[in-house]
């Protein structure tokens, strides 16, 4: 793969899930349907096994292939910026009930 390809799977994770994230956390807030809650507490779980599955497979990929592990790292690093909101999120979804 090309970088700018690996980048772009770290790039999207991150947009999907943080968008995913904002509309079940405001359209919770918004509407109060308990819908939005639930969906964002499967999103949360599903969210970080999938997040997670991404992870060790850039990983492996960087140590086969060592000249991409930097941008695999790179990569990792953009995704896990959704850790700090998602815990946010999680602990104003905790507070709300």
């Amino acid at each position: 793969m090309k970088d700018h390809q690996i980048i772009n799977v770290g790039k999207y994770m991150f947009g999907l899930c943080f968008a995913l994230g904002n509309i079940c956390l405001f359209g919770y807030l918004i509407t109060k349907h308990v819908d939005f809650a639930i969906g964002g507490y499967i999103l949360l779980i599903f969210g970080t096994i999938l997040n997670f599955l991404i992870v060790i497979g850039l990983l492996v990929y960087g140590l086969l292939h060592q000249a991409k592990l930097k941008v695999c790292l790179k990569t990792i690093g953009v995704m896990t910026i959704n850790i700090p909101i998602a815990i946010l999120y999680a602990a104003i979804g905790l507070n709300l009930n």
